[in-house]
């Protein structure tokens, strides 16, 4: 019987490693990023208060269109930019939450830098 590697205990075992470097501050939050098969989320967190400053997904009710797309992706990355420039904030550290940065991560990073973010 072949024995099928859990892909989802090493996608956390690769997220923990990251946040054991990554951290977020109040001047500097985390850019964090979960995707699932049918949608794509994206959270912008101040780790030292332990708050999520602003968040978007393309689950949310007005959101036009697949979620599950690299347009999509985007489109969120975007929607995340736009709501953390209305908070303030410039600059962030990108998390990409255990995933290869490809596809769909990285189409919501470049959609957050189009949108105005610096990281």
């Amino acid at each position: 019987m072949i024995n099928r590697p859990d892909t989802r205990a090493s996608r956390i075992k690769r997220h923990k490693r990251v946040r054991a470097k990554i951290s977020g501050t109040p001047e500097t939050p985390r850019l964090d990023v979960f995707r699932s098969n049918a949608h794509i989320y994206a959270q912008i967190i101040d780790d030292v208060n332990g708050v999520t400053l602003c968040a978007a997904s393309s689950n949310e009710k007005d959101f036009e269109g697949l979620g599950s797309n690299c347009e999509a992706a985007t489109k969120v990355g975007k929607l995340v930019a736009e709501r953390a420039k209305a908070k303030g904030i410039e600059t962030v550290v990108f998390d990409r939450g255990g995933y290869i940065y490809h596809g769909r991560v990285k189409a919501l990073a470049e959609g957050a830098r189009e949108g105005g973010l610096d990281f």
